[in-house]
């Protein structure tokens, strides 16, 4: 079977891991890397490929069967305008684009060019999610009523020394961190129709936000909280919990996600279910019937590029589509308002357009 070509635009340290995912799968080969800047070349010579500055270069060139566009966030909607214009299949890093209006104008192109896109929300690839939407699925904890979810964990102060711009309005929690979680909330508990918000400086002091409160309502009925804050030292976050980044340290006793229907809860990612046997028995005097459902744990990334391979040669369409990602992104901007502003932000796709 042919390997798929596969090039990566962007050589920065997001663009760096696709490239060794691409080396370490047999099924695709690196054929080339998009970067203007000067450190890509030796980016380009290490990894034994061609460098182009542009990716109208690597169009021209005809050396690939797909792109992973890795860019800064500003150049997403353009460049993916440029592989559907080229009919050139794209893995987009999130967001999938800069304003709401820029992915409004991509979505229009992609549904009437029929370019496949997918969208680089990695997390949707997670065996672990999965899991959980299986059992959500499967009516396990039966009717969704409400979810509890965290993303709390403490910055060093390193990190905003080595980038002051993260200490200013745009640089907090909210569109650096939270978008991740809205990806996983909508694939398990359904659609965000309605967002409120607090946010706080208190902890820092920084001109941007350190500590959001967040309440959502879905279109199934079903309510949630999220507490996110990247200055609390708790390990309540996706990464200190689901064991699929080794870089963080983690903890197997704590989750992230507690989902709680009318028959039962989930807690996510040690998928621990508390659920009753029967209608009849459900009563807050009575025990649960517990257990742990099997998981399996994999690199979301590395089956990410599996999938992708799969959307190249027509196996499989996008998990996350470019609509998906301009809603996590409308999701994820209507939180900053509703804290800016106090009200209650509607997150529909029809109240914008």
């Amino acid at each position: 079977m042919r390997q798929i070509q596969l090039a990566v635009a962007g050589a920065g340290l997001i663009g760096r891991r696709h490239i060794e995912l691409i080396q370490q799968n047999p099924r695709c080969r690196l054929s080339a890397i998009v970067d203007p800047g000067p450190a890509a070349q030796e980016v380009a010579q290490s990894a034994g490929v061609p460098l182009f500055r542009t990716l109208g270069e690597l169009i021209e060139n005809g050396r690939s069967d797909g792109v992973v566009l890795a860019t800064p966030n500003q150049l997403h909607v353009e460049q993916a305008l440029q592989c559907i214009g080229a009919r050139l299949p794209a893995l987009i890093e999130k967001p999938v684009a800069h304003t709401l209006d820029e992915g409004e104008r991509l979505c229009a192109a992609a549904d009437a060019a029929g370019v496949p896109l997918l969208v680089g929300h990695h997390r949707a690839h997670s065996p672990i999610l999965a899991t959980a939407r299986e059992i959500i699925r499967q009516g396990k904890i039966g009717k969704i009523v409400g979810v509890m979810g965290s993303a709390v964990f403490y910055k060093p102060d390193d990190y905003f020394d080595a980038a002051p711009w993260r200490r200013e309005a745009g640089g907090g929690p909210i569109l650096l961190n939270l978008i991740h979680e809205i990806g996983n909330l909508r694939s398990l508990c359904g659609e965000i129709v309605a967002v409120q918000a607090f946010a706080s400086n208190a902890a820092r002091q920084f001109a941007v936000e350190d500590t959001v409160a967040i309440n959502l309502r879905f279109e199934n009925g079903a309510l949630g909280t999220f507490l996110l804050s990247d200055t609390a030292a708790s390990p309540r976050s996706w990464e200190q919990t689901s064991q699929e980044n080794t870089s963080y340290a983690s903890y197997d006793d704590e989750d992230c996600y507690v989902i709680a229907g009318d028959m039962g809860s989930l807690s996510v990612p040690t998928m621990r279910l508390k659920t009753y046997a029967r209608k009849e028995d459900r009563s807050w005097w009575k025990p649960f019937e517990t257990s742990v459902a099997k998981l399996e744990r994999a690199d979301p990334l590395e089956r990410q590029l599996e999938h992708f391979c799969d959307v190249i040669a027509g196996d499989a369409k996008p998990l996350v589509s470019v609509h998906d990602g301009l809603q996590n992104l409308r999701v994820t901007e209507a939180i900053a308002e509703a804290a800016r502003t106090g009200a209650i932000v509607d997150t529909r796709m029809s109240a914008t357009n």
